[in-house]
């Protein structure tokens, strides 16, 4: 089978041939029809710090995906050859105390997809029964492919109550604009999303996001002024990474007011916890989805009526990867997905 490889330390990737995966007693196969292109996916292309740190090749890169079910292994008895899915690209040990506490998305012995062990940016992936979530009604392909990363935004946005709320999300990429989306959809007041990307915040006007500011122009604070609110935001969702986002929504919050932070930093950042304190701030981090409430969620809200589908902008056959790697690593896209059709 084709499969985009990590064949050797350094930068590029290896459109190449390798064997079609065993499938063990408790994996199924899986077709794979669409891949979304991460920021991970990025890191390892390009070769930086972490990738040297983290990724050992020869290795297939690549977690979100969707495809069709092929072949299940001997003791796999709940799933059969045919169905539509997705899968949850982190793999947990089952014994750990978080594991045995039903809180897996909190496993300390966590491996990913594409990052420790082979990924999805290949024909075919085996992968174990239990990390299949089947779409039991109608989802586009597209969409599909990309219910991990949906899958940050809907963990981060519902880590508290937004309805009624004044929400700031700071960071207007792919997974930022589903986050507003989301807690726009969960009833929020008014949701404002900050960047200093123009396209990004028109992506972000085109889908629905009522409010977009960015803050390289024009200061947070004058925004509050401009929808009347009286005390800050109740809700910030940060999703960028970047010091100075954290900064301002800190400097923006009202007191009590709770902080849901994905974004990672890609240095230390400086910030004066006296306003933490004084103001009895709530700063929680946030990483991947919970298996598989918000997998749950993530169906639920679909068909409750939210669409997502705006935020795929540039799609591309997977033998086109140095386009589609190109267009994500701009800085202008949405989210990018690569088809893996004959």
């Amino acid at each position: 089978m084709k499969a985009l490889v990590k064949s050797q330390a350094g930068p590029g990737l290896e459109l190449t041939e390798v064997p079609v995966p065993a499938v063990g007693a408790n994996d199924v196969l899986i077709k794979v029809r669409r891949t979304g292109i991460c920021g991970t996916d990025l890191h390892i292309d390009t070769w930086d710090d972490w990738a040297r740190r983290t990724i050992t090749p020869p290795l297939i890169i690549g977690h979100e995906f969707c495809g069709d079910i092929v072949e299940v292994g001997s003791e796999v008895t709940d799933l059969e050859p045919g169905l539509f899915v997705s899968a949850e690209g982190h793999l947990v040990c089952g014994r750990c105390r978080a594991c045995l506490a039903g809180r897996r998305h909190l496993c300390v012995n966590t491996r990913g997809i594409g990052v420790q062990i082979d990924g999805a940016f290949a024909e075919y992936i085996a992968i174990p029964a239990g990390n299949v979530w089947v779409h039991r009604t109608p989802v586009d392909p597209d969409v599909a492919a990309i219910f991990d990363p949906f899958g940050n935004a809907v963990h981060t946005a519902l880590q508290f109550p937004c309805l009624g709320e004044d929400v700031l999300v700071t960071g207007a990429g792919p997974i930022g604009i589903m986050a507003a989306l989301v807690a726009k959809h969960a009833g929020a007041r008014n949701v404002v999303i900050t960047d200093h990307s123009d396209q990004r915040l028109e992506l972000a006007r085109r889908l629905g996001v009522d409010h977009t500011l960015n803050t390289a122009e024009v200061p947070v604070r004058d925004v509050q002024q401009a929808l009347r609110m009286r005390e800050g935001f109740d809700v910030g969702l940060e999703m960028s990474g970047s010091g100075q986002a954290l900064r301002d929504m800190v400097d923006n919050m009202t007191h009590g007011g709770r902080i849901a932070m994905l974004g990672i930093p890609s240095r230390d950042i400086a910030l004066d916890f006296s306003k933490v304190v004084f103001n009895m701030l709530t700063i929680k981090g946030v990483y991947g989805r919970e298996i598989f409430e918000t997998w749950y969620a993530m169906s639920v809200l679909l068909q409750s009526g939210l669409d997502i589908s705006g935020v795929i902008t540039d799609r591309f056959h997977y033998t086109d990867f140095r386009a589609a790697f190109a267009a994500t690593a701009s800085g202008h896209s949405g989210k990018v997905v690569m088809s893996w059709d004959d």
